[in-house]
């Protein structure tokens, strides 16, 4: 066995669990380290938190003046708190957080210093935006970026920082983050939305999207995982063959969380709570050592704040207890990947869920309204959905183990189903008062109890119904929210505008009434978009041609999902908006493309590494101790010493085979690589690293994972998959 192998396994057999002790409920330290409305009214003026206020729930922008008596109050509490630095924490797009701290400290002369924060430094900092990717939206030379504090997300205290969140732009004003283009959706969806709303209640104002996320990690022993170079370079594993036992008898799965894991989760909840993060939900998932999170859902921005910092917070809460935390979205073949489902809803400022039916065919009818759009607006840009969850890790995921495939398809339950379908058949034109009465009482009136029983079983649906909001289920779990939450709230938003464009030009130019015009433009929305529903099973040839046959898109790799980002369509849609323009659509289409070059490109220089300089040398040592046997049964028994060494025989010409065959296959995938690298368009180039490439990658492992079963267990290299993933 490796010394670095052997060494890793006998520290994780030492590990025990860190010792929390929580003496105080959750409810009473949730939010203790965040700058939330009840420290505002302690610390602040009262036109300051009246103002704060006023640009959260209003919009309104905030008077440098008043900003100064706010950081001031910001700043003495947060000094209270311990902090001794500040920083604005953003999240450009580079699928991580960032930070840069500066201290509370000024020197004023004569050898004296105060704790200085002011207004100016609250609302806008200038960190260098030259290292941070931009899409070719500005020049090296031009590195000056912005951060502008956004009110809506409360900052908060980590360790000793005071962290403000900001959006992050260019120079030139263009958005070089993922909070800015989320901020405009999450305005169009309200807009429009609340524009909608006024047919069935006046007195709405505002309409918030939710958001409530799951997130799926695995926990490995940080030895084990330090001990594997692809796991350190890559986040997953590039070699490895099953264990004989896996997640097959599905005894992991809710199961007892185990000690060191519970000890772990017990202290992220904790320091969760202190920074106002609502986490609610843990349990074992299907995979041996994955698990699963899940919060409150909050207002979307919020949420995919939450989410990030809670991505940053497990990382350093693991190495407390000596953990590694994967996020990939398939560290492991052959087990569960580790999505991130996204449960997003529509409610109002009357307290409404718009996607909650209600307890009369009026507050159904409205339920509906919202319902069919979402499906509409699905349905339409389906394309586009694919492409804002698509990344190189979760090309991985997607189609197997419980994952939804890579075609994006709608499921609501055979009720839903039906009542859409009675819809459907609605009579064209103006009701008649009997029909107008039989809709109401039979087929919208008993929304609420066909909906009792209704929730959603159908593991590979990509986008599902599931009571009283959707979820998008194919969202990986390394993912920032921000992605798929701007694409969804803005066809939603579009949707919702060309609704009651529809629906008011029927009240207007054929006199139809209003209940009338909304059933009439539902019932051909229905009639549009019943391709995208599917009840049955997303896998297997089947559904495949099916979805071809209802033009239904089927993109399975990065290169070609991300295309339609940047299709005519998808630009009039962000800039008919004003979500992003066409600038920054064209730059984040660069960007991800230019990422998943560099992460299959890290993968097949990971991976060559491995094959020829760590199996290659073990296989070839053992084969050299099989030789070693088989000459010294030939001093033994002569010419007959092959009737005796006719299996050592054999397991040499197999490890030469596959030596062989990894030899060759890692030339090839070295030559396909510099072939790729001399593309410089960066469209070609991943098409290029995605199908000539990364194929390579399944036979350079089919054969190093064939020599784990050959090769000595003492002598082979890698901490295998039995060891990862079952020691506690």
């Amino acid at each position: 066995m490796s010394t670095l192998r052997f060494h890793a396994i006998k520290q994780s057999l030492k590990r025990k669990p860190v010792v929390i002790e929580e003496k105080q409920r959750r409810s009473e330290i949730f939010g203790s380290n965040v700058f939330n409305e009840t420290i505002m009214r302690q610390y602040l003026t009262k036109e300051a938190y009246e103002s704060v206020v006023d640009a959260v729930k209003l919009g309104k922008k905030i008077d440098r003046t008043v900003a100064d008596h706010i950081s001031t109050g910001m700043k003495e509490w947060a000094i209270s708190k311990g902090a001794t630095h500040y920083t604005h924490w953003f999240q450009p797009l580079t699928g991580a957080t960032a930070e840069k701290h500066d201290a509370f400290f000024e020197t004023i002369g004569g050898g004296l210093a105060i704790e200085k924060f002011g207004g100016g430094q609250l609302v806008q900092q200038e960190p260098d935006a030259s290292s941070f990717p931009n899409g070719g939206i500005r020049n090296t030379f031009e590195a000056r970026g912005y951060t502008a504090w956004d009110p809506t997300s409360p900052a908060f205290i980590y360790g000793t920082t005071l962290c403000i969140p900001t959006v992050f732009v260019s120079y030139t004003g263009e958005a070089l983050d993922y909070k800015t283009p989320l901020l405009r959706a999450l305005q169009a969806i309200d807009s429009a939305s609340v524009a909608v709303c006024k047919y069935f209640d006046k007195n709405v104002k505002k309409v918030n999207a939710s958001l409530g996320w799951e997130q799926e990690y695995f926990l490995i022993d940080r030895d084990l995982a330090m001990s594997r170079p692809d796991i350190v370079q890559t986040g997953r594993t590039l070699l490895g063959h099953s264990p004989a036992k896996g997640q097959q008898l599905d005894d992991h799965y809710f199961g007892t969380i185990p000690n060191r894991a519970m000890a772990f989760i017990r202290d992220l909840e904790v320091e969760c709570m202190l920074l106002g993060i609502p986490v609610k939900t843990r349990h074992n998932e299907v995979a041996p050592n994955q698990f699963e999170l899940a919060p409150i859902y909050d207002e979307a921005n919020l949420a995919v704040d939450h989410n990030s910092l809670l991505m940053d917070v497990m990382d350093k809460i693991s190495d407390r207890h000596n953990f590694k935390v994967l996020f990939h979205e398939k560290p492991f073949a052959g087990v569960n990947g580790s999505g991130k489902h996204n449960n997003w809803s529509l409610s109002t400022d009357t307290g409404v869920n718009l996607l909650g039916p209600g307890k009369t065919p009026m507050s159904n009818l409205q339920f509906l309204t919202f319902f069919i759009n979402t499906i509409k607006a699905v349905y339409d840009n389906e394309e586009l959905l694919r492409a804002a969850i698509a990344s190189a890790s979760n090309d991985h995921r997607l189609g197997a183990n419980e994952a939804p495939p890579a075609i994006i398809s709608v499921f609501i339950g055979d009720h839903l189903t039906k009542t859409l379908n009675e819809l459907e058949n609605v009579t064209d034109g103006k009701l008649s008062p009997e029909e107008k009465t039989d809709l109401k009482l039979n087929v919208v009136g008993k929304i609420p109890d066909v909906l009792l029983d209704n929730t959603d079983r159908n593991r590979t649906s990509p986008f599902a119904f599931t009571g009283n909001k959707f979820e998008f289920r194919a969202v990986g779990s390394t993912a920032n929210c921000a992605n798929p939450m701007t694409v969804l709230n803005s066809i939603v938003a579009k949707q919702l505008m060309d609704f009651k464009v529809e629906v008011d030009a029927l009240i207007s130019k054929k006199d139809m009434k209003k209940d009338d015009a909304i059933f009439n433009v539902l019932r051909e929305y229905i009639k549009k978009s019943k391709n995208i529903l599917f009840e049955g099973n997303g896998y297997g040839d089947a559904w495949e041609k099916e979805a071809k046959k209802r033009g239904l898109s089927n993109n399975k790799t990065t290169p070609v999902a991300l295309k339609a980002k940047v299709s005519k369509k998808t630009l009039e849609l962000f800039e008919g908006l004003g979500v992003m323009n066409k600038v920054e659509s064209e730059a984040r289409y660069e960007i991800e493309m230019e990422e998943y070059v560099l992460r299959i490109q890290i993968e097949s220089r990971v991976l060559g590494d491995i094959a020829r300089n760590h199996i290659i040398p073990i296989a070839v040592k053992y084969q050299n101790v099989l030789i070693k046997n088989v000459k010294g049964l030939k001093e033994i028994y002569g010419k007959d010493f092959k009737k005796f060494a006719k299996e050592q025989l054999n397991l040499i010409e197999q490890i030469s085979s596959h030596i062989e065959s990894i030899n060759s296959d890692v030339t090839k995938m070295i030559d396909a690589r510099k072939k790729s690298n001399k593309d410089q368009n960066i469209e070609t180039k991943a098409l290029s690293y995605c199908n000539n490439v990364k194929p390579l990658f399944d036979d350079i492992r089919y054969h190093c994972d064939k020599l784990e079963l050959l090769v000595d267990d003492e002598l082979w290299p890698l901490t295998k998959y039995r060891e990862l993933l079952f020691t506690k």
